[in-house]
């Protein structure tokens, strides 16, 4: 499948990415490593944006789409005292490559890189169109946000977006969006209770209500699930005061077709309900609003809503990459992600032709002693070089015919 001297190159490209920390906001030194390396390796054009995103750019002498292969290379923090490895070691041991990110997702990324490279060598870049690997920025508290950015320079025709599919082909995912709701009350001391209003008891109604509204589901993604992941009063703590704040934090998982408007409106419903029962509840509901500093320095800021997005198994672009993939040895199944990708953006927001394809299992995310495994990474670097075949070779008016489910 690969050269042995190729598998040598994405191993100790994936262990030199690895043992660079890059929290998210913290990712200057994995984005220099990277530079470097394309500068070394016959890319192009490097782009490395005002956000920080770093773009890889191998330009075919043909005439043909452009196709943008994502992966991110922020990483969640590691609690030391938990990890039976070094997490920024790249340590080997039993067909594994240990450390923070391996699977999430600096292998993939690792293997996007090198899949470009040997895609070059072997056409002598004489493919239709270009190859991009965008590194980007920021993904891990803020999917798609700073890929909108990746978008504008781009302009891709066909994203294969990195994040484990245990080399499965996935055609969609669920979103996600943080929803807050407050209820306001009126404090007064916890001896004369009384007197004031207090906003947790109005909240607990609320509550109970949500719990009551139907589960939206779909055939594909599954369940539009609301559940509540953090509550809080004010004042905090209460010495003795009736609360006049509560607020309350609900992961949504958003379904295809769902608009920021009809996702808040059956809460919204309920508030207007409980207010006609009684005058003095009051409460409001909307998106949590995030700002992130990249480490450039730049802001990058927005609701947390994040779409779901879904396309058709018979997309031309879905079914090319099947067939090249089986071509080389690898029998992928359609699938589709359980959790949130920058997908939200290219495909949920900019309607842009995707897919997902990456080494690895989605449980392996965020967890301790990540590791992924070297098989696993060798072949998605040889089905990224397929996949990058299958795509290129598509006649632009065909992305025309792609469809949202």
């Amino acid at each position: 499948m690969l050269t042995e001297e190729r598998k040598a190159n994405v191993i100790k490209l994936c262990q030199s990415l690895v043992r660079l920390k890059s929290y998210s906001g913290e990712e200057s030194l994995v984005a220099k490593e990277i530079k470097s390396f394309a500068e070394q390796n016959g890319f192009d054009e490097v782009i490395v944006d005002e956000l920080g995103n770093i773009m890889l750019v191998m330009v075919g002498n043909i005439d043909g789409p452009t196709v943008l292969f994502d992966g991110h290379i922020d990483t969640v923090p590691v609690t030391l005292d938990r990890w039976t490895v070094d997490p920024f070691s790249g340590e080997i041991k039993n067909g594994k490559i240990y450390g923070r990110g391996t699977s999430d997702m600096k292998g993939a990324v690792s293997a996007m890189i090198a899949a470009a490279v040997n895609f070059a060598e072997d056409t002598s870049k004489a493919f239709p169109g270009k190859v991009v690997v965008s590194c980007s920025v920021h993904e891990e508290c803020f999917e798609g946000v700073a890929t909108r950015r990746v978008s504008e320079i781009i302009n891709p025709d066909y994203v294969v977006i990195g994040e484990a599919t245990n080399l499965k082909l996935n055609r969609g995912q669920r979103g996600r969006a943080e929803i807050v709701i407050e209820t306001t009350g009126k404090p007064a001391h916890s001896s004369n209770p009384e007197k004031g209003n207090n906003a947790v008891y109005q909240m607990m109604k609320l509550i109970s209500e949500i719990r009551h509204l139907p589960i939206i589901e779909h055939d594909v993604l599954g369940k539009g699930i609301l559940e509540l992941t953090d509550i809080k009063s004010s004042p905090y703590p209460g010495a003795s005061v009736v609360p006049s704040l509560c607020t309350a934090t609900f992961d949504r998982r958003l379904l295809v077709g769902e608009t920021k408007e009809s996702v808040l409106a059956p809460i919204q419903s309920l508030i207007e309900k409980l207010q006609t029962e009684d005058s003095a509840f009051k409460a409001t509901v909307s998106y949590a609003f995030g700002e992130e500093r990249c480490y450039t320095g730049a802001l990058i800021s927005d609701e947390r809503f994040f779409p779901g997005w879904l396309f058709e198994d018979d997309e031309d672009f879905v079914q090319r990459p099947l067939t090249e993939l089986a071509a080389i040895g690898l029998q992928a199944k359609l699938s589709h992600y359980s959790f949130c990708t920058n997908g939200s953006h290219f495909a949920g927001e900019a309607n842009i032709p995707t897919i997902g394809f990456g080494p690895s299992l989605e449980s392996q995310a965020h967890v301790d002693d990540e590791y992924i495994e070297i098989d696993q990474l060798v072949k998605a670097t040889a089905g990224y070089t397929a996949i990058m075949r299958a795509l290129t070779s598509i006649q632009l008016k065909e992305k025309e015919a792609a469809k949202h489910v």
